[in-house]
């Protein structure tokens, strides 16, 4: 037996049905797997920026949400970019996930035209909500972010620093990041500001 799907504690799992997606079938340990999502995240990445720089208008849609996370894990897993369809440890309910995805675009499109917030807590918070929301079977923070950054860059910002390094594994760093999020679901949006900027 490998590493490949044991994850960190506070980790969305798998389920069996989901592991059958992989594509990769050199993949056999976790390093391998978090290389693997790394390097088509980098290329999803590039995609998002390298053409001209998206509308914020095509970028707060359900159809790129799901692109970005295709983008982002295609070339590792065979549900890239289709929502879940089973109940995780965090998350709305999976037949939800559409309704509250539509509710989340439309109240951010909502904030950028009423300036409810500075920008910074705009991209923030959209990030937040995507993350609570978690729509696709894993990589939902990862994806939040990239979509938190493309964000925050359409409103004349730049891109977040997230802490400053990478949160894939368990350490120090996602352990912060991991306790801003749950302030954020109390209602104080204040450390998660700070760890994005830091």
């Amino acid at each position: 037996m490998t590493d490949l799907f044991q994850e960190p504690e506070d980790a969305t799992p798998l389920e069996p049905h989901e592991r059958e997606g992989l594509l990769q079938t050199w993949i056999t340990h976790r390093r391998d797997l978090n290389e693997a999502e790394q390097e088509n995240i980098v290329e999803g990445a590039a995609w998002s920026r390298g053409r001209r720089r998206v509308s914020l208008e095509r970028m707060l849609s359900e159809d790129f949400m799901r692109t970005l996370h295709k983008r982002m894990f295609g070339e590792v897993w065979e549900w890239a970019g289709t929502f879940r369809m089973t109940e995780r440890n965090i998350g709305v309910q999976a037949y939800r996930i559409g309704v509250e995805l539509v509710s989340l675009l439309s109240d951010v499109r909502y904030w950028v035209e009423h300036e409810a917030f500075p920008s910074d807590e705009i991209a923030v918070r959209f990030h937040h909500r995507l993350v609570a929301i978690h729509p696709f079977p894993n990589g939902n923070g990862r994806h939040a972010r990239l979509a938190a950054d493309l964000l925050i860059e359409c409103l004349g910002g730049e891109r977040f620093s997230w802490g400053g390094g990478t949160l894939a594994n368990v350490g120090e760093l996602r352990t912060r990041y991991v306790v801003a999020l749950r302030a954020a679901d109390n209602h104080d949006i204040a450390p998660l500001l700070e760890f994005a900027r830091t």
